[in-house]
């Protein structure tokens, strides 16, 4: 049976919410090509290659556990834990182990593991009960004896412990490689915009290939796209989020009470203009405690000394916010100036501030 060397990366066992867990598999999956054109993503964190040819061609099993160590800590910033066993079953656990099985002593590693790397609670208790402790153990009962007891799963897993069968149902991730491929855009997403025949374009083609090219060699955090996520504010939905990562629709979802409605300014900006806003006397407007303006609002000015007459306003929206900790207050204004522009204002601490601009 051949011998498999499993990495575990345990730092990206779990996918994080801007999925860097999937990119880093995808850029590790494609380093280590180089070591072995057979590389298999298991799930996230584990991945396997067979060890033999990898070793004759480096010189030696060590020498390729030098080379995998050093081409992991390049990719993703860790070590990975390594581990070298027949089949999946024993190289997994023998990657989370970190230890390298002797060939031919594969039987004997896996008899000697505790019944609960088989997985199910159920199986573990029952065995429990019984003095069963070992995946040996369980192992020895007979077949019969085993169908009469437990369920259609526990007997494959039967089949596991015996070594009848190299991996254990679920083991792996079947949507994973599907995933990958996404990943780097060898895929349509299904909400991908589409021309308008539907038809995707060479354009379209050249600047994914492009994006995975710069990610592979700059870093999967270096390409950034635009993102409009759930929030109150445009300022607060508007980010940048790295190239492939999956959508997380549960904050696009959230209710968001006392969002600034439809339409959102053409422009946002990350650092907000400094600005007054006074009345047709010249007074500068305040926000009161209630939330409302001290007079109607009359100009704008800029601090260049410009000043724009307000044709038509609306608003203030107060919002308070994080008031488990320090609150925040701040109300926005919509403001149509002499000049035909559109602005959204913002007041807060006494100050107000510029922070869209409207088409």
């Amino acid at each position: 049976m051949e011998r498999l060397l499993a990495l575990w990366v345990p730092e990206y066992a779990e996918e994080k919410a801007d999925g860097a867990s999937l990119r880093t598999m995808a850029a590790l999956l494609d380093a280590l090509v180089s070591v072995c054109p057979f590389v298999e993503p298991i799930r996230l964190g584990l991945l396997t290659l067979p060890l033999r040819g990898p070793s004759r061609f480096f010189g030696g099993d060590e020498a390729v556990f030098e080379v995998v160590r050093a081409t992991v800590h390049d990719v993703a910033g860790v070590t990975p834990q390594l581990g070298v066993a027949e089949g999946l079953f024993c190289a997994d656990l023998a990657a989370r182990q970190g230890v390298v099985v002797p060939a031919g002593e594969g039987p004997a590693f896996r008899r000697a593991q505790s019944i609960e790397v088989l997985g199910r609670r159920d199986l573990m208790t029952t065995c429990r009960r019984l003095g069963i402790h070992t995946v040996g153990a369980f192992a020895d009962l007979p077949p019969a004896r085993v169908a009469e007891r437990f369920s259609a799963p526990v007997r494959v897993l039967h089949r596991v412990a015996r070594g009848d069968l190299q991996e254990m149902p679920g083991q792996r991730d079947a949507k994973l490689p599907e995933r990958l491929r996404r990943s780097r855009g060898e895929e349509v997403h299904a909400d991908e915009q589409m021309g308008f025949f539907g038809q995707r374009s060479a354009g379209d083609d050249r600047a994914q290939a492009a994006a995975h090219r710069l990610r592979h060699r700059l870093g999967v955090e270096s390409v950034l796209v635009a993102e409009v996520l759930g929030g109150r504010t445009p300022d607060d939905r508007a980010t940048l989020v790295p190239w492939g990562a999956p959508r997380a629709t549960s904050r696009d979802q959230a209710p968001w009470p006392g969002r600034i409605g439809a339409p959102a300014p053409t422009t946002s900006f990350r650092q907000p203009v400094a600005v007054d806003v006074v009345s047709e006397t010249g007074e500068r407007l305040e926000l009161s405690a209630r939330g409302t303006l001290s007079a109607v609002p009359g100009a704008v000015v800029l601090r260049a000394g410009t000043r724009h007459r307000v044709r038509w306003s609306a608003g203030p929206w107060p919002m308070v916010e994080r008031w488990w900790q320090t609150p925040r207050r701040r109300a926005h204004l919509q403001v149509l100036l002499d000049t035909g522009e559109a602005f959204l204002l913002m007041t807060e601490a006494g100050r107000w501030w510029l922070t869209g601009v409207y088409d």
